[in-house]
């Protein structure tokens, strides 16, 4: 079976509650259990955290065993080089998400620290960024 982990940064704990003019209305784990029932045959783990270092050891955690990671850093895209090292320091192959079109934004939004280290990036599309995601690593990987 194909095993995705999907990590969240931070405030991705408020999706339903904050911003929805820009995020949307539908809480992550809303969302989550209808993109398991898009992919039955894919594991799909899921971890958030508001804390850069947690998300560091997710990263080594699963960084070795899955087939690929999709990683919404949050805020920290436009400010952690030690998130682009640690997704070079795996193997996993790691997908760059945002739900927002980043470059439509505030321009402190328009550099990522973290997609030079990723295989690809993948923004604007709400949550359905996820799917897109997860199709990527299944096209990648000739696994669909």
């Amino acid at each position: 079976m194909v095993r995705i982990q999907i990590i969240n940064g931070p405030n991705i704990n408020l999706l339903g509650k904050r911003e929805p003019e820009i995020y949307g209305n539908v809480s992550f784990e809303t969302y989550l259990e209808t993109l398991r029932k898009q992919y039955p045959d894919v594991t799909l783990d899921y971890y958030q955290s508001n804390v850069e270092g947690e998300l560091i050891n997710k990263l080594h955690e699963k960084g070795f065993s899955y087939d690929g990671i999709l990683f919404n850093a949050g805020a920290y895209t436009h400010t952690s080089i030690a998130l682009h090292d640690a997704i070079l320091g795996i193997t996993t192959p790691v997908i760059e998400i945002h739900l927002s079109n980043v470059y439509a934004r505030e321009t402190f939004r328009h550099t990522s620290y973290i997609a030079s280290a990723c295989m690809g990036s993948i923004g604007g599309f709400g949550l359905e960024s996820y799917r897109l995601g997860v199709d990527a690593i299944l096209n990648s990987k000739n696994l669909q």
